[in-house]
């Protein structure tokens, strides 16, 4: 089976893949802030919570990271599986796995508003949320545009900071690194302030974010491909 595929040019995938960055952001704030101090999308933090709390560490969670962790992981190999055998770049797989991505976002605002009790309704957010991260990230490196994993930036910001004239001197896409940085931040800050009103608010902006992007991307990045 041939895939319907096509590499786009960095400049034009980088836009959906700067908005996925945003909803990370958006989706990051809600899981650490509403599910207590959790981290779906930046497994980086995960791991540094889990080290300090099998260390003693006052108060932090284990099973909700590693939760996390586990389902990022599933999610992110799942993507991988998707993606065996197709060509780099935008493809319909990559519109599928970002539309599941939606969907499990926007699922996940009925367990994320649900108070634990005799079923772990957080817990189960965070699965479905991990899972979703891992799937995007998934999807992002198979749309591979460089400096925007949409999950993390702490490697964006040692290009930006390296390649600076404070640092090697050397040109670099400046505008697309801090962008990225950015955004994600500007997501945090959006998934806090609609955590103060509703978990699914956060979730919901998350998903509507993350649809736009798989049909613009279907409809632009796909356009033109042979089958």
């Amino acid at each position: 089976m041939t895939v319907t595929s096509r590499t786009a040019p960095p400049r034009v995938a980088t836009a959906p893949m700067l908005a996925l960055t945003f909803s990370t952001g958006v989706v990051d704030a809600i899981g650490y802030l509403g599910l207590d101090r959790v981290f779906t999308g930046n497994m980086t933090g995960n791991v540094v919570i889990l080290g300090m709390a099998l260390a003693g560490g006052d108060g932090l969670p284990v099973l909700g990271p590693a939760v996390a962790l586990a389902a990022f992981v599933a999610g992110a190999a799942l993507a991988g599986r998707a993606a065996r055998g197709g060509a780099p770049g935008w493809s319909g797989r990559t519109t599928s796995l970002l539309a599941a991505v939606a969907v499990l976002l926007a699922a996940s605002a009925v367990p994320g508003s649900l108070p634990t009790g005799t079923v772990p309704w957080p817990l189960i957010a965070t699965a479905m949320l991990g899972v979703a991260m891992g799937l995007q990230a998934g999807a992002a490196r198979t749309v591979a545009v460089p400096d925007v994993t949409t999950v993390v930036v702490t490697s964006t910001l040692v290009g930006l900071a390296f390649d600076s004239r404070a640092g090697a001197g050397r040109p670099q896409p400046w505008q697309r690194r801090l962008l990225a940085v950015a955004l994600i931040g500007a997501g945090a800050l959006m998934g806090a302030l609609l955590l103060t009103l509703h978990f699914a608010l956060g979730a919901g902006v998350a998903a509507l974010v993350t649809a736009a992007v798989a049909v613009a991307g279907h409809l632009t990045l796909t356009r033109g491909s042979g089958t």
